[in-house]
């Protein structure tokens, strides 16, 4: 257990939020393939065409929805695990609160009314910000030593 004790104790919460997350992008891959199911969109198509299916907008809505927070997965990732090192409290508050947004930037796009993804999700970028300070800072603790 060497490797755990460079780390702070606290530093289990990033990794408690990190799995949040994880069961949250479960959940919206779940919900891509029952819209499949419910809009007749069959493996592999990404999105459905208009011409070809008079729902396709609905489908494209909530596979937009997921796609999205595929986008920005890797980049919540790094800022959590890199930002969590010297400030893990505040790194798994601002990603507790980026998961919690994400599952209403998703809901609200699966309406099918792509502005209704923003009602609350739009703060997240607040916590991207907050995560990038997070990071920002433990770089310059590094460079210092």
């Amino acid at each position: 257990m060497a490797g755990t004790q460079l780390l702070p104790k606290e530093y289990g919460c990033v990794a408690i939020v990190l799995v949040f997350y994880c069961f949250l992008n479960f959940w919206m891959t779940f919900q891509v393939g029952k819209a499949r199911k419910k809009y007749n969109v069959p493996c592999p198509t990404l999105y459905a065409i208009e011409s070809e299916n008079k729902e396709a907008k609905l489908f494209n809505c909530v596979q937009r929805g997921h796609q999205n927070s595929l986008e920005f997965i890797s980049v919540f990732f790094m800022l959590m695990i890199l930002g969590g090192i010297s400030h893990p409290c505040i790194c798994a508050a601002l990603g507790f609160f980026y998961t919690v947004t994400r599952f209403f930037y998703f809901k609200g796009y699966a309406t099918g009314d792509p502005q209704k993804r923003l009602t609350i999700g739009k703060y997240g970028f607040l916590a991207i910000m907050g995560l990038m300070v997070c990071t920002i800072s433990f770089g310059i603790q590094q460079l210092r030593g």
